[in-house]
């Protein structure tokens, strides 16, 4: 008898796990993550070694980002998003090759991948998150739009200390929104995202600087991004008779 109910107690624990995650992505399709894991692990960790200044954060639609921040994204974190299903193989297969040569790890991460680590899981890296990140991967690609997730991601992405999403960095290190970020500008804030906390784009170092360089030149390379509006094909004009 203890053990049905013990089986029938884990049964339930388990289907309200599955709906409960499922409503909190489908929710999140619409309703915007203002205050995500990654924020609240860092400002308590934060919190315990000294005292730091408040999160800053502002949430902007995507209408309200400069696509050069869109194109800067994709050209230095994932180059094929607009393409794939939320893992980019080649660049998983390259990670692994790499890796196993005893060099520094290399990662592989997409967008979409990142996205949902930063908004569902932890930052340390385990096999467990991995596994947990891939499925939160599957059912954002399947239930959310490549627009939210690119919106979702620039509004969540660290650009520093205590500082998430590129309208807060927009207003911190160019005092100026982020419908208003140059291809430099967006290029320099994209350099940030893989240290976040050990670069600032108001200091460059001579790195970022080439590195800045590099994301330039590959903004140009990118693949036609569908929910830009200057991804769409100008009318032809009608010629006079």
């Amino acid at each position: 008898m203890i053990n049905r109910w013990w089986l029938k107690g884990f049964r339930a624990l388990i289907l309200s796990g599955i709906i409960t995650f499922f409503v909190g992505v489908f929710a999140y399709r619409w309703v915007n993550p203002n205050l995500t894991h990654l924020m609240l692990i860092n400002r308590f960790n934060k919190e315990i070694n000294t005292k730091s200044q408040s999160i800053r954060k502002n949430w902007v639609s995507l209408k309200n980002i400069s696509p050069n921040m869109v194109k800067a994204a994709m050209a230095a974190e994932d180059a094929k998003f607009t393409t794939h299903w939320g893992f980019d193989i080649e660049a998983i297969r390259k990670a692994v090759k790499h890796n196993k040569k005893g060099r520094t790890l290399k990662g592989a991460s997409t967008i979409s991948q990142q996205t949902a680590k930063n908004v569902f899981l932890w930052p340390k890296r385990s096999w467990l998150r991995k596994g947990l990140e891939t499925v939160f991967t599957i059912a954002m690609e399947a239930l959310w739009p490549k627009e939210r997730i690119m919106e979702v991601y620039l509004n969540i992405a660290e650009f520093g200390v205590e500082t998430y999403g590129v309208q807060a960095a927009s207003g911190l290190y160019y005092k100026k929104d982020a419908s208003k970020l140059t291809r430099a500008e967006a290029a320099l804030l994209a350099t940030v995202l893989p240290r976040p906390t050990k670069r600032n784009p108001a200091k460059p170092s001579v790195y970022m600087q080439r590195y800045q360089q590099v994301i330039l030149r590959n903004m140009n390379n990118l693949p036609e991004i569908p929910f830009l509006p200057q991804a769409s094909k100008p009318q032809k004009s009608k010629k006079k008779k």
